[in-house]
């Protein structure tokens, strides 16, 4: 199993200033010590950096440009693989040829480096772009093919059931042949099973659930992988999943960087995000029942240790981190994606975890079989 690394840019309230002073700060100073955490990924291993594509979000997620991201770190690092995580499809996001231009130029910067996430997004996101919910997961599909086909034609031209596109010549293609990998973003057992059927990395953006319901998740996934019909011309069998990772010498040092505060932080956040912006239809108890913790937390009866106690997330020393990755690996989780900037946790701390996991577990995951001992880097 590699180790990958995630960036939704948290920017977590309150803000040291008034707005919007502040809100500036606070992003430009996020932006800035990512791109530090990620060059020294690059330098310790880490195979892969997902970068979301989100907006409107607030506190969590600042992140709405990843190409951006993506074009900077394609010119401050050498090794690291650079994915969309996602790039949203239907067409009232993005035309799909604007994808195709902007992704096929990402892989040209970063000398074929490009990992291509695909997905649909949420009701908040898509009513604010007047995309077709209705009919949402046809124009993804429909705009993978005709991306697909943009970077393999001198001269393309589509007519489908949602883009009419006339003959051009679109550039640039990409520098992998025939095209970066293809992954779609899934959080449920339908999803899983369509990526597998249709020939897509599984990105599973599932959090703080049990560790069973994944490989649930994982087993359907496999299943309509057998025997998939591809929409690309890169099969791409492989399944990264994501949770908060943070790693320090001891389990106190990581208490003392204020690592629970910032897991409820990222629990809270988007629990109430969704009950107010995704869910407003329901009521509060439906969204208890969508958000157990929170009231639990409310009423005194909930910890967020509990959250690493049951391998949900994975905190503490490398050897606890390992132990914890181990079971992920068991899963069948090809690449572990390591959620590490979030919450209040401190850059140095982040920087930390990054340092510990690239010297220390990501050789003894290198190692073949689940019964590596752990052993720092020479």
């Amino acid at each position: 199993m590699k180790l990958d690394l995630l960036y939704e840019i948290d920017v977590p309230k309150p803000w040291a200033k008034p707005h919007p002073y502040g809100q500036r700060e606070a992003e430009q100073r996020a932006y800035r010590e990512a791109l530090e955490q990620i060059k020294l990924g690059d330098k310790l291993g880490f195979h892969t950096t997902w970068h979301v594509e989100h907006h409107f979000r607030e506190g969590r997620s600042h992140s709405p440009a990843p190409e951006v991201i993506i074009g900077a770190l394609s010119q401050c690092t050498e090794q690291i693989r650079l994915g969309f995580g996602v790039t949203l499809m239907p067409h009232a996001f993005t035309p799909p040829m604007r994808v195709a231009e902007k992704v096929a130029t990402a892989d040209i910067l970063s000398g074929g480096r490009v990992e291509w996430g695909t997905g649909r997004s949420t009701p908040m996101e898509q009513t604010a772009f007047g995309v077709d919910r209705d009919n949402s997961r046809e124009q993804w599909e429909e705009a993978i093919e005709a991306v697909v086909g943009m970077w393999e034609s001198e001269y393309f031209e589509y007519h489908g059931k949602y883009l009419d596109f006339p003959r051009r010549m679109v550039t640039p293609k990409p520098v992998q042949d025939p095209h970066p990998p293809c992954w779609m973003a899934a959080t449920s057992e339908g999803s899983s099973a369509v990526a597998g059927a249709k020939g897509l990395g599984l990105l599973s953006f599932s959090i703080l659930q049990p560790i069973q319901k994944m490989a649930e998740h994982i087993r359907l996934y496999r299943a309509a992988a057998a025997d998939p019909r591809p929409i690309t011309r890169v099969t791409t069998n492989r399944v990264a999943a994501y949770t908060l990772v943070h790693c320090e010498e001891t389990m106190a040092k990581c208490e003392e960087s204020g690592i629970w505060d910032s897991v409820w932080w990222w629990y809270k956040n988007i629990a109430e995000f969704t009950a107010e912006w995704e869910l407003p239809h329901l009521t509060q108890h439906e969204r208890d029942k969508v958000f157990p913790y929170l009231m639990q937390q409310a009423d005194g009866n909930f910890d967020p240790k509990s959250f690493n106690d049951h391998d949900m997330i994975v905190v503490g020393d490398p050897e606890q981190c390992y132990t914890k990755m181990l079971k992920y690996a068991e899963l069948g989780v090809d690449q572990l994606i390591c959620y590490v900037q979030f919450g209040y946790l401190p850059h140095e701390s982040v920087m930390k975890t990054i340092e510990l996991l690239g010297k220390e577990v990501l050789p003894a995951l290198a190692k073949e079989g689940v019964d590596a001992s752990l052993k720092p880097a020479s």
